[in-house]
């Protein structure tokens, strides 16, 4: 239980995993805040090696997370520490590193080989073992030639494999038509099932990295009817797609749901938090849940339910009885 595989490439991995957009730092998309407010890169680098220690060597970046910052740590964390690890990050977008902001996306491919350079370079590494399109709002004629970029640097030794970041079950299918796509990465969690995607991972044997397994934090029981999460946050900024959060104030719906299924979620001794990462896992045999982190207590937490392991069956149908779906 506590390992799966990237899909068909046989790559073994925890079952866990590092989401490492958080520890990026603040950074700035469309004039709003990106990031998940102050960070300490000593403290993130704590709670790699923490996670690594507890047997998690699963950890997801993206060149954007604090245009570049979030790899660096990682380069930083990971210096003699690479034997056994495996790591993934995502391109598409750029940025300014100077003043932290985000301007568009590129995906020609020239952009995507120095895209990836750069990645390497920060990351201090020779090769990135899953290296993923970070954007869903592409043209069909702009497939091909990503992927043809893609197969390249497979073929150059400089990404092993490689997937998507989307929900879009056909985007997946065009990505999976090739040899060398191995995972599609997707939100999922307890209130944001994707009874499709994961149905299309199962039929074409592809990991299931399932980003937002907390719903930004929201599954950790931490929020009530008077929290607020400031501007300087990306649930507090501002942007649309953000569920769960508006105007910085968590949704009141959504916390009576989460409480009609706390009893469940907390048994057998999980915490609230590792009962929503123990559902996924009950959910498919292809999750790979990614949780966020900004400290060695996160780490500590969501690596605790590794030893968990999935909900019963008998627990997950009566969530899905209270849930009523």
């Amino acid at each position: 239980m506590k390992k799966r595989k990237l899909g068909k490439s046989g790559i073994e991995v925890s079952a866990l995993g590092l989401g490492c957009w958080a520890i990026g730092g603040p950074f700035i998309l469309d004039n709003m805040a990106d990031g998940w407010g102050q960070i300490d890169d000593k403290e993130s680098i704590r709670a790699i090696h923490c996670a690594l220690e507890l047997g998690v060597n699963f950890i997801d970046t993206a060149d954007c997370y604090g245009v570049g910052h979030s790899e660096e740590v990682i380069g930083r964390a990971l210096e003699g520490k690479r034997d056994g690890v495996v790591i993934a990050t995502k391109f598409a977008f750029f940025g300014n590193e100077a003043t932290k902001t985000l301007h568009g996306v590129n995906l020609s491919p020239d952009y995507i080989e120095r895209a990836c350079e750069a990645s390497l370079e920060r990351l201090r590494i020779d090769y990135i073992d899953l290296y993923q399109l970070h954007q869903w709002n592409i043209s069909i004629a702009e497939v091909d030639p990503i992927l043809d970029t893609l197969d390249r640097l497979v073929q150059k030794g400089k990404i092993r494999t490689y997937g998507w970041s989307t929900d879009l079950v056909n985007g997946a299918r065009l990505f999976s038509q090739r040899e060398n796509c191995r995972a599609i990465q997707h939100c999922m969690n307890i209130f944001q099932d994707a009874p499709d995607m994961i149905e299309f991972c199962e039929q074409n044997d592809l990991a299931s990295i399932t980003r937002s397994p907390l719903a930004m934090g929201f599954l950790t029981g931490k929020f009530n009817s008077g929290s607020f999460v400031a501007r300087d946050d990306v649930r507090g900024a501002g942007h649309s797609w953000v569920p769960f959060f508006k105007d910085g104030r968590p949704d009141a719906e959504s916390l009576k749901r989460l409480d009609s299924i706390r009893q469940i979620l907390t048994s057998d001794g999980r915490t609230l938090t590792q009962g929503a990462i123990s559902w996924l896992w009950a959910r498919s045999g292809k999750t790979i849940p990614i949780p966020g982190f900004k400290n060695v207590k996160q780490v500590e937490e969501n690596a605790g339910a590794l030893e968990k392991g999935p909900l019963s069956s008998e627990q997950m149908k009566e969530i899905e009885k209270v849930l009523e779906r």
